[in-house]
């Protein structure tokens, strides 16, 4: 029997979105590759985040990586992330978020071994930093971006970004495991409730709470959902917003199914998760028009894409008052043909065997 060739994922943003993105990628590819994590826990990475994982994965832990900028932190990851793969000797590698891609492109040359690089949402245009760390953070991408190394975005809207940056630039669309997901929802019990408009992840500035509570404070006798928590929650102050806090999986799906309209404000995103299982779960998604959302959601297609307070009601009552079922079903059937983790895995193995694995 052939030896499967092994990849390596280096992979700092083990939280959220990216945590999800890398499990079912990885899940996927252990089919046919032998895998191997390199990675960093974050305060938002699961307790139980090994159980995610398909046994025949191999999860090491990259002591000394940070998320902010810490020069000998960073250079100890460097050396740690050098030490690991020497030891693996992998076919290929790649890179996942911006701290990974930093410290990837400056540790290897991409010319022994092919390597690769997935953003999931440049720092640069995180509109929570400052203009001049922005600034520096798209210095940092531009001369990294001069390595031996290809860039896959998640999305048509961050491919647009890489390919001011390089040419040597592909995309592979962000997907879920929707066979999983299909399993748990057969779980889900549901239950009568009020019309329900709701949003799932951290209350944060990326999430854009301000514009949700006032989209709230615009639709009174709505009832709306957060199913998360942070830092920001106190700007959600109109009194028809429930906050869950942080709740399991299980139970963010059963609240999930027993809801109406799924509501994304957010400032910036890469591809969200959140948005694509919503989708698969036949919600009327009604998503702010920036980047990651607008790449999914096509207005008056497969859901709504709003600017305005105004527009965003009126999204939301089309829900309550006309027929949006041809929508719905359209945004389901993009998931089944573009957004699933295995069109995903054939896509990224197609890119391995062309460019390095024959």
């Amino acid at each position: 029997m052939a030896t499967k060739k092994k990849i390596l994922f280096v992979v700092e943003a083990m939280g959220g979105g990216v945590f999800t993105y890398i499990v079912d990628l990885a899940n996927e590819l252990c089919k046919s590759y032998d895998m191997y994590i390199a990675y960093a826990v974050r305060p938002q990475t699961p307790e139980n985040y090994k159980e995610y994982f398909d046994s025949r994965i191999h999860l090491i832990e990259v002591k000394n990586f940070t998320r902010s900028i810490n020069p000998l932190k960073d250079l100890k990851a460097i050396l740690e992330v050098k030490r690991i793969a020497k030891e693996i000797q992998p076919d290929i590698i790649l890179l996942h978020s911006s701290k990974a891609g930093v410290v990837g492109r400056i540790t290897f040359n991409g010319k022994d071994v092919p390597l690769f690089y997935t953003p999931h949402g440049y720092s640069f245009l995180m509109e929570n930093y400052k203009p001049m760390m922005r600034r520096m953070f798209h210095v940092i991408e531009s001369i990294c971006a001069k390595r031996n190394c290809t860039t896959i975005s998640c999305s048509p809207g961050e491919h647009q970004e890489t390919l001011k940056l390089t040419d040597k630039a592909l995309y592979v669309n962000n997907g879920i495991n929707t066979a999983e997901l299909d399993n748990m929802l057969q779980k889900v019990e549901a239950s009568n409730h009020p019309f329900t408009v709701f949003t799932l992840g951290r209350i944060c500035y990326q999430k854009n709470p301000a514009l949700f509570n006032a989209v709230a404070e615009a639709m009174p006798s709505v009832r709306f959902l957060w199913i998360g928590e942070g830092e920001l929650r106190s700007e959600l102050k109109s009194s028809n917003i429930e906050i869950t806090g942080w709740v399991d999986r299980e139970k963010a799906l059963q609240l999930s199914m027993n809801a109406d309209v799924f509501l994304l404000t957010s400032l910036w995103e890469g591809l969200p998760i959140s948005l694509l299982e919503s989708m698969h779960m036949k919600k009327l998604c009604v998503v702010n028009d920036v980047i990651g959302n607008h790449d999914v959601i096509h207005n008056g297609e497969n859901g709504f894409v709003c600017r305005t307070v105004a527009e965003f009601k009126d999204a939301i009552n089309s829900a309550k008052n006309d027929d949006v079922d041809g929508l719905i079903e359209t945004a389901f059937d993009d998931i089944g043909t573009k957004y699933n983790t295995s069109v995903m895995g054939v896509k990224y193995a197609e890119i391995y065997e062309g460019y390095c694995l024959n």
